[in-house]
């Protein structure tokens, strides 16, 4: 799969996660992650533009520790569950970081039926405690 706007400094910025302690960063409460342009059961075509929205807090690039933001990562077909919530999220074609502060991205997904879920990540990549993640929705890419 080939991924628009995705850098490869993303991958390398993953390796600097591992110095946290697993969930420390505290999401406000009320904090929403949501799709703005696709909802549960669209159809689209590849490729497709997802734009991320995000209210209660605000977008900082991976390594920017700043109170109450985070960092965009897409999950395509994969889920983040359990102890996964506590380690830094992976970097490849499933999770798809947005460390540089993207709020949208442009994505070439094969025909089928796909499953995305975004989730806010602090500065080292880790979700926040509680995490803060969009619902999982389904599209159909024709």
């Amino acid at each position: 799969m080939r991924f628009g706007k995705f850098t490869t400094g993303a991958l390398a910025l993953a390796g600097l996660a591992t110095a946290a302690i697993a969930g420390e960063t505290p999401a406000p409460e009320g904090a929403e992650l949501y799709f703005i342009n696709i909802k549960d059961g669209d159809t689209v075509s590849s490729p497709v533009t997802i734009q991320f929205g995000l209210k209660g807090m605000g977008v900082a690039p991976s390594g920017t520790e700043t109170e109450n933001t985070g960092h965009h990562h897409l999950i395509i077909n994969e889920a983040i569950e359990g102890e996964e919530l506590n380690e830094p999220i992976p970097a490849d074609e499933q999770h798809v970081h947005f460390g540089g502060g993207q709020t949208e991205t442009t994505i070439e997904l094969p025909p089928g039926t796909h499953e995305l879920q975004l989730v806010l990540g602090d500065w080292t990549h880790i979700p926040h405690n509680p995490p803060v993640m969009s619902d999982r929705i389904t599209i159909t890419v024709e």
